[in-house]
């Protein structure tokens, strides 16, 4: 069976998806920081039949990542990467002039450097591969300039640039940099607390993420609503 390292998939998109794969038969390795809610996760996704293990912990810890390599190891190698962890800098989003440098710190630790550190301890796992695959989430806001979304929309284009440059030095991988579009996640209403408007859930665009694998264009920045328009 194949094996996923999704990070972030207690809920929202990484739940999404990781329900997704293990209803086609994925083996999956799951990442949050919170463990009771992580753990209900891994059971219900459980029950397709596939093996999930459910490790807590930050994505930041070097620690940490080394185990989920070690666990996707266990379950037979790594043929998919999903760095779905995200961190906003600020909760609420606050205009740049009131952005504290420790909320850029930690919106480029969580978003750019830990996600660089998981792919460095993947790497050659996913190079055994026979289809190795990174998809690294984006955003609107790593292309687009919105008020108050600077500190993570400049973590997301890191990100963007990051996976890149990863496509070019591993051409025997596919690395795609992703922008779900607008969903209705917690990291959203964290963000915009009185923005109620309606949002798409993060399981309409799953079949975004389902077409790349199945497809498997060039390594690239795609966005899931015009993979959505274009089936």
């Amino acid at each position: 069976m194949p094996v996923a390292i999704i990070t972030g998939a207690s809920k929202g998109l990484g739940r999404a998806l990781g329900a997704a794969l293990a209803e086609r038969g994925w083996d999956l390795v799951l990442d949050a920081r919170t463990a009771g809610v992580l753990e209900e996760t891994a059971m219900a996704l459980s029950g397709y039949g596939t093996r999930v293990e459910a490790l807590p912990g930050d994505v930041t810890d070097a620690g940490h990542r080394a185990e989920l390599v070690a666990a996707a190891r266990k379950l037979g190698g790594v043929d998919l990467l999903v760095n779905n962890a995200s961190a906003l800098g600020a909760e609420p989003l606050v205009r740049l002039e009131e952005l504290t440098l420790d909320g850029l710190r930690q919106a480029l630790e969580v978003n750019v450097v830990a996600v660089l550190g998981l792919i460095q301890e993947t790497l050659p796992l996913l190079r055994a591969a026979q289809a190795g695959t990174v998809i690294d989430i984006s955003s609107d806001a790593a292309a687009e300039a919105y008020p108050t979304w600077g500190g993570y929309g400049a973590s997301k284009a890191a990100l963007d640039h990051l996976s890149a440059v990863l496509g070019e030095e591993e051409p025997g991988l596919r690395v795609w940099a992703v922008d779900p579009g607008d969903m209705a996640t917690d990291l959203y209403t964290a963000a915009v607390p009185d923005d109620d408007d309606p949002r798409p859930t993060p399981g309409s665009v799953v079949p975004a993420f389902l077409r790349l694998l199945d497809e498997r264009p060039v390594s690239g920045r795609y966005g899931a609503p015009a993979l959505l328009e274009e089936r």
